[in-house]
């Protein structure tokens, strides 16, 4: 009795996958990949060239005296400041927050779930405005806040506030699927040994999730340092106070500073290049580990 093979599927994923690319036509390979490019021209490539191109305008002495103006660096400081705080937050309540997730069945999970992604369902404006409401002369809270002088909103605290409700996401996305993907055996192992729980975290989970860690902590940074619509809702626009960089190059090009807003859009374009960068980089070694893990397991 005769069998027919199929080899086709005796080939590897990978060797598949090319070979199915390989049998498209080629005209329309070809077009998609034209597609892809002019796209990204339109769309990233030639964006970025002009705001370079438009920060130079001035010449070089041009460009450093946007840089350097006291307003400027104000805006530059208090972005990275906001960042600074707001980072390391969002990084230990994801970590908390996918722990408990990835490893523990309770009620309410799913709800927790829910309110993790509630940022990106919600539009920026209105978590801003929701901080009004809580935190302003009128709020809800405002006249005790008032009567204790404490400020939160047209302050620093709540330009963190509102920059960590819309960050706060990223690290735990990325660690909930890959922490449920990577089990919980190694740190059970590690318990019935006898490590505590700071050692088992230390020397077993880390290590596990650290690229993953790694990657979400490179867009909560990204997305801080770039968020607008909820901060232009609760800095109230003080210039040398409460404007962030993306404030203050709204503040220059509605003045006509054309040159000076787009030197500091230019800073801002920097800084994203540098995060796309570094994004590559993890995707890289998280696809390398991926390969190691996957040959170590057929070994």
């Amino acid at each position: 009795m005769s069998q027919s093979l199929d080899w086709n599927a005796a080939l590897p994923a990978g060797t598949r996958a090319r070979s199915r690319a390989d049998a498209e036509p080629r005209w329309l390979r070809a077009l998609l990949i034209a597609g892809c490019i002019v796209f990204l021209g339109l769309f990233l490539v030639l964006p970025l060239v002009a705001v370079f191109v438009n920060a130079f305008g001035a010449g070089l002495a041009g460009y450093a005296a946007a840089l350097v103006d006291p307003m400027a660096r104000s805006a530059i400081g208090l972005t990275l400041l906001v960042a600074a705080i707001s980072v390391p937050l969002n990084t230990l309540f994801g970590v908390a927050a996918a722990w408990t997730i990835a490893r523990f069945d309770f009620p309410g999970r799913n709800l927790l779930v829910s309110l993790i992604d509630l940022p990106f369902a919600v539009s920026p404006v209105v978590a801003g405005l929701v901080f009004v409401l809580l935190f302003g002369m009128q709020g809800v809270l405002g006249p005790w806040l008032t009567l204790h002088d404490i400020r939160i909103i047209f302050a620093l605290p709540g330009i963190v506030l509102a920059t960590t409700f819309v960050t706060f996401p990223f690290v735990a996305r990325e660690l909930i699927p890959l922490m449920q993907e990577q089990g919980s055996e190694e740190e059970l192992a590690a318990v019935s040994l006898g490590a505590s729980a700071w050692q088992m975290f230390r020397r077993i989970t880390l290590p596990k999730i650290r690229l993953g860690l790694l990657y979400g902590i490179v867009l909560v940074n990204a997305r801080a340092m770039g968020e607008f619509g909820a901060v232009s809702v609760v800095s109230g626009h003080v210039r040398g106070r409460t404007n962030t960089m993306p404030l203050h190059v709204e503040i220059l090009y509605n003045e006509y500073q054309t040159a000076a807003a787009f030197a500091v859009a230019s800073l801002l374009a920097f800084l994203a290049i540098g995060t796309l960068v570094a994004k590559s980089l993890l995707e890289w070694r998280l696809a390398k580990q991926s390969r190691a893990d996957a040959g170590a397991q057929e070994g």
